[in-house]
Order: C-alpha cells, then sequence, then structure tokens
C-alpha cells in the first residue's frame, strides 16, 4: 500500500479537510478532479469568479451553449444551465466520498446568485430552488455573511438545505453566523429533517491585505511590526469562539469552521503561511490548486490552530492599539467580496449574451 499523502494525513492525523478552491468543466473531464479527489481531496467549492473564469476561458462549454442558443435559452437561463451540470457532475464524483464519510463530507459548493446579497426573501427563495434543481445530496448552497444574508442562513438551514457561509471577515459577524446555524439546524430537527451540513468560510488572506495597508499609512514601528500577523491571530480566534459554541451544544452537528482566501496575496510572506498556521480538527482549508500542491508537496503538519490563542488575541489587541478599526475593516472587505462576485457574475452574462446571439 501507498505511504499517504500529506493531503490524507492531514485529515487522518489532523482532522482537517483539504478541499479545492476552483472548478471547471475541463477538471471534472479530463480526470484531473478525480485524481485530486484520489490524492485526498475532500471537496470543492466555486464562486461567480470562479465560474467567469472557466466558462469565458474554456471551449469546453462551446457545445452546450450552442444547444441552449438553439433552444432560445435567455442569458440568465443559460448561465445557470452550465452551472449546475458543472456542480452535479462534481458532486457525482465526490458521491463515494460523502457516503463513505456517513455524509460529513464530499461536498460541492454553488453560491446563490450574488446580485441577491442585500435581498433576504430573494435569497431564500433562490436558495432553495437552487438546492432542489441540483439535486444532489452533498451540494451546499453558498449564502454570503451579508446582515441580510443572516436570516437566509437558518430558514436554509431549517428546510434542510446544506448551507456554506461565505465572506466572513469578522469575528462579530461570526457570532452571528454561530447563531444563525444553531436556530436552523434547531429548527430543522423540529422538522423532522435530517439534520443539514454546513461551513462558516473565514476569510484570511484578504485581511492582512486591508490590514497591512493600513498599518503601512499609520507607519510606526508598533504598527509595522504588526504586518502579516492579523489574518491569522482572527482566524485562531474564530476557531476558539468556534470551539466554545460548540461545546454548549454538543448534540448539533457542526458547522466547521473553512478557511477561504488561503493563498498568500503579499510575495514576501510565505506561500503556506495561512495553511500551516490554521491546521486543527474540525475544520476546512479550501485551497487554489498551487496552494494545494504546495501543500502536498512541501507542507509541515502539527495542530497550529489553537497552539497559542493568547498571543493571538494579543495581536489583535495590538492592532486596535496602533489605530485599526476592525469593525470597519470587516465591513470594507465585505462590502468588496460581495461587488467582487457580482462583478464576475455579470461579466460572465455579458460574456455569454453575444455567444447565444451568434
Amino acid at each position: 500500500m501507498a505511504d499517504p499523502t500529506t493531503l490524507q494525513q492531514l485529515f487522518s492525523e489532523f482532522g482537517q479537510a483539504p478541499w479545492l478552491d476552483t472548478l471547471s468543466r475541463d477538471a471534472i473531464e479530463d480526470g484531473s478532479l478525480a485524481e485530486l479527489i484520489a490524492r485526498g481531496v475532500r471537496g470543492v467549492t466555486s464562486n461567480p469568479s470562479i465560474f467567469e473564469k472557466a466558462i469565458g476561458g474554456s471551449a469546453k462549454y462551446d457545445a452546450a451553449i450552442e444547444v441552449l442558443k438553439a433552444d432560445g435559452a435567455s442569458v440568465d437561463d443559460a448561465y445557470w444551465s452550465l452551472v449546475v451540470d458543472d456542480i452535479q457532475h462534481a458532486a457525482d464524483l465526490f458521491a463515494d466520498l460523502h457516503k463513505t464519510s456517513g455524509g460529513s463530507d464530499g461536498f460541492v459548493s454553488v453560491e446563490v446568485d450574488p446580485r441577491l446579497a442585500d435581498e433576504t426573501d430573494a435569497s431564500i427563495d433562490a436558495g432553495k430552488a437552487l438546492f432542489t434543481r441540483v439535486n444532489r445530496k452533498n451540494v451546499m448552497i453558498k449564502v454570503p455573511a451579508t446582515a441580510a444574508g443572516i436570516p437566509v442562513i437558518e430558514e436554509l438551514l431549517a428546510n434542510g438545505v446544506n448551507v456554506n457561509v461565505t465572506l466572513i471577515f469578522g469575528l462579530d459577524r461570526y457570532d452571528e453566523v454561530l447563531g444563525a446555524w444553531k436556530r436552523g439546524l434547531t429548527r430543522s430537527r423540529d422538522n423532522g429533517l435530517v439534520a443539514p451540513h454546513s461551513v462558516g468560510s473565514f476569510f484570511v488572506s484578504r485581511v492582512d491585505t486591508e490590514v497591512d495597508k493600513r498599518l503601512e499609512v499609520i507607519g510606526s514601528d508598533d504598527a509595522l511590526a504588526l504586518r502579516g500577523k492579523t489574518a491569522v491571530a482572527q482566524a485562531q480566534v474564530a476557531y476558539a469562539n468556534f470551539r466554545a459554541f460548540v461545546s454548549q451544544d454538543a448534540p448539533l452537528p457542526l458547522q466547521r469552521p473553512l478557511w477561504a482566501s488561503t493563498s498568500t496575496k503579499n510575495p514576501d510572506y510565505p506561500e503556506l503561511l495561512y495553511v500551516e498556521t490554521l491546521i486543527g480538527p474540525d475544520t476546512v482549508n479550501t485551497l487554489p490548486e498551487p496552494t494545494l500542491e504546495a501543500l502536498d508537496a512541501t507542507g509541515a503538519l502539527k495542530r497550529a490552530v489553537d497552539a497559542d490563542l493568547e498571543s493571538a488575541r494579543g495581536i489583535l489587541s495590538a492592532v486596535t492599539a496602533v489605530g485599526v478599526d476592525m469593525d470597519d475593516v470587516a465591513n470594507v472587505l465585505e462590502r468588496q467580496g460581495v461587488a467582487s462576485f457580482a462583478d464576475a457574475h455579470e461579466k460572465l452574462l455579458s460574456t455569454l449574451g453575444p455567444k447565444l446571439k451568434a
């Protein structure tokens, strides 16, 4: 028997599930996604930016687009047809893992229309409809953790929909997400439904990008010494908050923290800065393929996410003390994240439009 890969060890020895942070029809059809699953990848996430790159940059979709064109499909209908087809095929590739994990892993995530991020009722309807349309037990519906999204999370979970809560940038909002998760799971249980699974996607590297920029403006020695430390510290505190929350509600299935945006944006920082520092049980790390390959090749595995909580709290206190408003950081990043996904969605629709009319 072959030795386990680093990705397999990450899960078997440390309890963290490595997911892939990209999806395309090329990877589904050429076998590369299946190969990654065999190496230890336990799930995959998508978002409008990923699909904009995949569909806009591959000829693999051209035949399907021609069929949709002949059927007179609208641009929106064509978009969802292409997306749902990819999600279904990816979910089928993960079906065996989903079954052997007892339904706790092997998930594929797809986002509701990002233009609905501030519309609660419309997002609820869209999330239910998308879950029904994909029709796979191992699909997760992604909902942004905006103020309008909090009741969406609860309502979808209450109706048995697996939910990936995305675009979490701050600790206060994460507390709201945990509350919505508890209420939704409780209601699903009261409704006699099989408890849905969920992850809370806490974005990491983007926090350092925004905070470092502010530290550099402040410019003091104390401020500059904190660059590259805030994102990991905040994620480690979020994990501690998660642990404290679930210890009160042990009978409820876990909503695992998911570390997102874990590629290093600053070339001066180690490539695996946002991976090796956040290893711990009952977590997910969703990785772009280059970061995943770096982890599998050279990653040093050890439990680190809760190794020094006191230091993590101290870093956040120091960042606040030098003048960085972390609430404002979270609000800015949330707005940027929602806008980025909406822009990618619109860009893809504008690409599809001419192809359907040509």
